[in-house]
C-alpha cells in the first residue's frame, strides 16, 4: 500500500505524542517535529506508511535514554491481557465453531494499538471487546473465512505475523486453537527484532505464552510492520517456505498489501485511509484474503471515508 498525503498529519501526530511518552523537553519534542518535516519532502509517496513511520520513531528513540520506550506500556498490555485468557480460552471452547470464534476475538484484540491511539487505556478497551463482544466481532464487512479455513487444512507451515505486545494474548487463542485441530502443523510466530512503538518482540510473545504453541522467530527489522527489503535472510526464508501467511495488524496490511502471494490480512479498521483501502467502515473487524482494487476506485474510497458523499 502506498501512503496517502492523508497519511502526513497522521505521522506528524505520533510523533508529538510519542515524544511525550518518552518524556521529551518541549524543546525535544518541537526538534523531533521540526526534523521530521525537514525529511518528508524526501520521501516517495509509493513508500508504505510503515517506511515513513519508521523514520519518526527513530527520532523518537534518539531523544530517550530508555532503548525500549514504551517498554512499561508494553508490560502493562500484556498483564492486562493475560488476565483475560482464562474467558477468552472459555468462550472458545464453549463455541459451536470453535475456530471462527478464536479467529473472531484474535481480530477483535487488535484494538491494542498506541501507533493509531497513543492515549489508548488498556484496560479500558480489553473491557469492552468482552463486555460489548458481540456487537464487535459481527462489525464485519470483508471476512474471508471460507477460504481462511481451506488454506488452514491444506498449509503444513504457517507463518504469523505478530502486531501489538498484549495483542499477543489473543493471537495466543488463535494459535492453539489451530494447533489443537492441527498439530502437525509447523507454527512460526514473527516479532520485531527491536523496539518500535509497542510492537511485540520476543519478550513480549515468550510473557504471553505464544512460545508454548509456535516456534517464536524474529523478522530482524525495528519497523511498525514487515517491510520485506529491510527483513532478516532468515525471516525471509520462512516466509518463502511458509504455505500460509497471517498477517496481524494494520501496520503490516499497509506493508505487505502489494505482495503477489496469498496472504490473510487480520485486523481492525481504525483510521479513513485504511476504510477507504478496504471498503470497509471504521471499527469493523477484517479477514481479508489478496484483496485486490484498481487504484482510482482506492482514492475513491479514501475521498469517501474522509469527506462523505460531498467528495
Amino acid at each position: 500500500m502506498k501512503t496517502y498525503l492523508d497519511c502526513i498529519p497522521c505521522f506528524f501526530r505520533q510523533a508529538l505524542e510519542g515524544s511525550r511518552i518518552v518524556g521529551a523537553t518541549p524543546k525535544q519534542q518541537k526538534r523531533i517535529v521540526d526534523e521530521f518535516a525537514r525529511q518528508i519532502p524526501r520521501i516517495s509517496l509509493e513508500a508504505s506508511p510503515p517506511e515513513i513511520a519508521r523514520i519518526g520513531y527513530k527520532l523518537l528513540r534518539n531523544v530517550s535514554a530508555n532503548r525500549d520506550p514504551y517498554y512499561a506500556i508494553k508490560q502493562k498490555s500484556n498483564r492486562i491481557a493475560l488476565r483475560l485468557l482464562g474467558r477468552l480460552k472459555h468462550k472458545v471452547n464453549s463455541s459451536k465453531e470453535s475456530l471462527l470464534t478464536a479467529v473472531e476475538l484474535a481480530i477483535a484484540g487488535n484494538i491494542i494499538d498506541f501507533g493509531v491511539k497513543n492515549s489508548l487505556n488498556i484496560k479500558a478497551e480489553l473491557k469492552k471487546i468482552l463486555a460489548e463482544e458481540n456487537r464487535v466481532i459481527h462489525k464485519r464487512s470483508i471476512f474471508h473465512y471460507g477460504e481462511f479455513r481451506q488454506s488452514l487444512r491444506k498449509a503444513d507451515n504457517i507463518l504469523y505475523l505478530a502486531d501489538n505486545a498484549g495483542e499477543a494474548v489473543f493471537d495466543r487463542v488463535l494459535i492453539e486453537e489451530i494447533k489443537k485441530k492441527y498439530p502437525d502443523k509447523n507454527l512460526y510466530y514473527a516479532v520485531k527484532e527491536k523496539p518500535v512503538i509497542n510492537d511485540a518482540l520476543l519478550e513480549d510473545a515468550k510473557a504471553c505464552g505464544i512460545d508454548k504453541a509456535a516456534r517464536v522467530i524474529s523478522n530482524g527489522t525495528d519497523a511498525p510492520g514487515t517491510i520485506l527489503a529491510l527483513c532478516s535472510k532468515e525471516f525471509k526464508q520462512v516466509y518463502k517456505i511458509a504455505d500460509m501467511v497471517i498477517s496481524k495488524g494494520q501496520g503490516n496490511f499497509e506493508s505487505l498489501s502489494n505482495e503477489k502471494r496469498p496472504i490473510f490480512f487480520l485486523f481492525m479498521v481504525k483510521c479513513p485511509v485504511i476504510a477507504g483501502e478496504t471498503g470497509c467502515k471504521i471499527g469493523s473487524i477484517v479477514l481479508f484474503h489478496n484483496l485486490k482494487q484498481n487504484g482510482a476506485l482506492r482514492e475513491k474510497n479514501i475521498q469517501m471515508a474522509f469527506y462523505g458523499k460531498r467528495a
